[in-house]
């Protein structure tokens, strides 16, 4: 067993452990009040068998990623993403692990020039925050509030996902695809709120510039080689002048600074420049997915992801935004993870930790 595969074990099992609120009948529920030896045993096995076998499984055509998750009756399973109804080849079953398989559709970064456009009548926001009259691709007064419109110069639209800080300096964080355009921009490019599509220009509105970006690594040899990513990331050097702490009025508010790390059934929410404030329920963890990105397939792992609650989580612009748990008291609006990507129901997020380790920085938020 390698380093790794026992470190997302040992993970898994604390999750479990540490879950602060009942989730319902199933493992991870009883394993607040048992010994975890069978708790660890099935865990274990389906890692190992999502490990071992998901290579296979993406060579399937019409296979799009997987990841750990819970089956109805409380079970830990392999989740087996399909972009239609179509894909035949997956096993019921992996060395005992029971399979569950989720048609998502393909997944895509959420650029609007990149993902499919989304007709009005088969998107629900029904969950989006009623009445309100924050236009969200507009240009706001500076300090602009995080959750809205913004992008490098050549970049259509994403959405600033939280200010961040490494003590001295701070920054505007958000994917790699909002401020660097996949790999194409120039540390020093200005950065823009709003976004080139919502009528940003520079250098009128700019509100930083490209100060660090992890680059994507793109599959080769027509998909049979894909490099492994973790994080889709940027931050943009700002000032507390151009860039706040929080979101519009109808949104969250002002994250938390201490993080937490993504649990099955863990109830979040975000704010996004295209769907304003959605929340969800982590239904996949230790995923790996492959991404298209116009430019190429990315292939992610280690990702979260996410269900929307009554519909959509997150569309084509939301790419960016900070999701943070959904709770009360000090549980609520704690930093999770980093959206980028997914398809019509399903979100993909990277875990926050990942991402504020590359660059040296916390969320600049509440204590």
């Amino acid at each position: 067993m390698s380093a790794h595969h026992r470190s997302r074990i040992a993970l898994l099992i604390a999750l479990a452990a540490d879950l602060a609120l009942p989730v319902g009948p199933g493992w991870l529920y009883d394993s607040m009040r048992a010994p975890m030896t069978i708790e660890q045993a099935s865990i274990a096995a389906a890692i190992t068998a999502m490990e071992t076998h998901t290579d296979n499984l993406l060579s399937i055509p019409g296979v799009v990623g997987t990841a750990i998750g819970m089956s109805m009756d409380g079970q830990p399973v392999v989740k087996v993403y399909l972009a239609d109804r179509m894909v035949v080849g997956v096993p019921a079953a992996l060395d005992g692990v029971a399979t569950d398989t989720e048609v998502t559709g393909a997944f895509y970064s959420l650029d609007p020039r990149v993902a499919p456009a989304r007709s009005p009548e088969m998107t629900i926001w029904g969950n989006v925050k009623a009445g309100s009259d924050v236009n969200r691709r507009s240009h706001f007064p500076r300090p602009v509030p995080i959750g809205v419109s913004s992008g490098q110069q050549d970049v259509t639209a994403g959405t600033i996902g939280a200010r961040v800080t490494n003590g001295t300096e701070i920054f505007a964080l958000s994917n790699n695809h909002v401020f660097a355009n996949s790999n194409r921009a120039s540390i020093g490019d200005p950065v823009l709120q709003p976004g080139s599509l919502d009528g940003g220009n520079a250098p009128d509105d700019a509100i930083g510039h490209l100060v660090d970006f992890e680059e994507i690594k793109f599959c080769t040899l027509g998909g049979m080689s894909c490099p492994n990513n973790r994080i889709d990331a940027a931050i943009a050097g700002v000032t507390e002048k151009s860039v706040g702490r929080a979101t519009p009025s109808d949104g969250y508010g002002t994250p938390r600074i201490e993080s937490v790390t993504a649990n099955l059934m863990t109830k979040v929410q975000k704010y996004g420049r295209t769907t304003g404030l959605t929340t969800g329920t982590v239904s996949g963890v230790f995923a790996t997915v492959n991404v298209d990105y116009r430019v190429g397939i990315a292939r992610f792992v280690d990702q979260i992801i996410i269900t929307g609650t009554s519909g959509e989580f997150s569309g084509p612009g939301d790419s960016g935004s900070l999701v943070v748990t959904k709770g009360s008291g000090s549980a609520d609006r704690r930093p999770l993870g980093l959206l980028f990507g997914g398809s019509r129901l399903t979100t993909i997020v990277s875990p926050i930790d990942l991402v504020l380790d590359r660059f040296g920085v916390t969320i600049d938020g509440e204590g």
